[in-house]
């Protein structure tokens, strides 16, 4: 699978062979996220800044397994909706690049409101 409508695909007949896409409803795969996210911030809960920038190979195995479900989650959510999750992406780059200009934003956290 190379693209991202590969993968879109792929998901949509994952779940219609198991008659599953009954359950993909807007609502049960943004709270199906949720969970996969906690999931993810589990495996960084405790850890200092340099231990979460070093992890094990088991570890980031882990993790890698986490962000997929993630993404395979947010996938299928902009599919549910309708949503070209490209087009979003660069449209939602384009906004942040208007809110934080380089200019303003070089080297800080803050958010824009406050720049």
């Amino acid at each position: 699978m190379d693209s991202l409508q590969d993968l879109q695909a792929a998901l949509r007949a994952f779940a219609e062979e198991r008659d599953w896409r009954q359950y993909h409803s807007p609502k049960n795969l943004a709270m199906a996220l949720c969970g996969e996210i906690g999931e993810l911030a589990e495996h960084f809960q405790w850890l200092s800044e340099a231990e979460s920038r070093s992890l094990s190979e088991e570890k980031c195995r882990a993790v890698a397994e986490e962000i997929a479900d993630i993404q395979l989650y947010l996938i299928m959510l902009a599919d549910a909706l309708g949503l070209d999750l490209i087009e979003e992406s660069r449209a939602k780059i384009a906004i942040n690049a208007h809110k934080y200009p380089v200019a303003k934003s070089w080297g800080k956290s803050a958010k824009y409101t406050e720049l």
